[in-house]
């Protein structure tokens, strides 16, 4: 190993350096992951409104139907 490798100033910069590609790694992931989450929400948003609403009429309409109201 040379001595330029030892040199203190540049061991602290280059542990800085790792520090930041580090943080910038893990916002990288959590993008990622945020992204892909909102887009399976997205895809299947529109299933999730259907069923929805099916299950909103069936607990309004049953009873009324129960009761004679219609």
């Amino acid at each position: 190993m040379s001595d330029e490798e030892n040199s203190g100033p540049a061991t602290i910069r280059m542990a800085a350096i790792k520090d930041m590609m580090e943080d910038i790694e893990f916002k990288a992931q959590v993008l990622a992951r945020t992204n892909k989450l909102e887009s399976s929400i997205m895809t299947s948003g529109g299933v999730g409104f259907g069923v929805g609403l099916i299950i909103s009429l069936v607990l309004v309409l049953v009873p009324v139907f129960l009761m004679g109201g219609i």
